[in-house]
């Protein structure tokens, strides 16, 4: 009996390879001598770096950039394979790097995660998957580009810094610059999102909001990001507006895709390849993933859904331990999850949940893994009554 553990964290309780450890002393008890693997997994958002260096034992690499606000942070990035380097944007841009009362995606910019970019390529690695979730940023993707070498300039043809606020300002943009080995880069985007960069849908008017724009702030930005788009097209040729994925991180998907060639794809399916995943599986029997909380969205680019086909179109089960079921749950079934258990073993709020999750998890996997041992039961005992 071979079983994989292949789970998400549970944000701020248990991580992925607390789940492997877990899991792995509850079947081991329920049945003794088994084999169990375990795999930490992302979905191309928070954890994405440290899942794909801990499974590809890689390494990390720290430098010090520049913040949303264009303060000085501490980066990183992950180096594995070599020649390869996994990037989250959030580490350089992300949200939680701004406080509350200083969150305005006018004065937000990418810079940071265009200097993580640079950094890999002037290391020599070529093959760069970049993670573009939980962004604080609007600026469609200048600040990043202008660490590249692209120059924004206005009206005047001076060159603007790349916040949010200089999107109207936009007059011609100077590509001349652009760092040369972008051209020997194959570079992939992990988004999830397919909002174009401008209109009702777009990057604006979906996600300011929660970046601190006012209704004022994100019809300025949104008039900005037409601005934009219009000089990248009239003076480039370069036509991303409504392209899907063009609006993720604040339109950085725009920009990575329109002036670096990349490539947008799911970020499960990233990381699911870049850890090579479907090698693990292999020679297995079940495989247990899991997240904090699975509902409908969880059909939707999350791990279960990612982890759930890649195990159906190998004709392998696949179930899911979770900290809570919400609505809709069940859809993930038709991505190929066949059963959810949940941690919860009684009526608790979500303070005793998150300080007992370890604790809840380590018996839920037991009685997960002692049903299992029944329906195994069930089905040798037909077959010898057939017999």
């Amino acid at each position: 009996m071979r079983f994989l553990f292949a789970s998400d964290s549970f944000k701020g309780t248990i991580t992925s390879e607390q789940s492997i450890r877990l899991l792995t002393e509850a079947a081991n008890k329920v049945f003794p001598g088994c084999e169990t693997a375990g795999v930490p997994v992302a979905d191309g958002g928070e954890g994405t770096v440290e899942a794909v260096v801990e499974a590809t034992k890689g390494s990390w690499r720290r430098l010090m950039v520049h913040g949303p606000l264009m303060e000085d942070v501490e980066g990183f990035y992950g180096v594995f394979h070599g020649d390869s380097a996994v990037i989250e944007m959030a580490a350089a841009s992300g949200l939680p790097m701004v406080p509350t009362e200083k969150r305005n995606p006018l004065h937000t910019t990418t810079y940071g995660t265009g200097e993580l970019i640079r950094d890999a390529l002037e290391q020599g690695l070529r093959k760069l998957s970049i993670a573009i979730g939980g962004s604080a940023t609007n600026d469609g993707g200048m600040g990043a580009m202008r660490a590249l070498g692209i120059r924004f300039l206005d009206a005047e043809g001076e060159e603007l810094m790349g916040f949010g606020s200089d999107l109207a300002k936009v007059a011609d943009i100077d590509v001349s610059g652009l760092n040369p080995a972008v051209k020997e880069a194959q570079i992939t985007v992990m988004c999830d999102v397919t909002n174009p960069l401008t209109g009702p849908d777009g990057a604006t008017y979906t996600f300011g909001k929660q970046k601190g724009g006012t209704p004022e702030i994100l019809d300025e930005l949104e008039a900005g990001m037409k601005n934009y788009a219009a000089v990248m097209r009239d003076r480039l040729g370069i036509d991303v507006e409504h392209q899907p994925g063009a609006g993720a991180a604040g339109g950085l998907g725009a920009a990575l895709c329109g002036f670096l060639h990349a490539t947008l794809k799911s970020g499960i399916d990233t990381v699911l390849d870049l850890i090579g995943f479907d090698g693990l599986l292999e020679g297995t029997d079940l495989v247990v993933t899991g997240e904090g909380r699975i509902d409908w969205q969880s059909a939707f680019g999350k791990v279960p859904s990612g982890i759930g086909q890649r195990c159906k179109a190998k004709g392998i089960p696949a179930v899911a331990l979770v900290g809570g079921m919400g609505q809709e749950a069940e859809r993930i079934f038709e991505f190929g999850i066949e059963s959810i258990l949940p941690t919860i073993n009684g009526a608790m709020d979500i303070e005793e949940a998150c300080d007992r999750a370890e604790e809840l998890y380590a018996d839920a996997a037991e009685r997960m893994f002692r049903m299992i041992r029944v329906g195994m039961e069930i089905k040798d005992r037909e077959a010898s009554l057939r017999g």
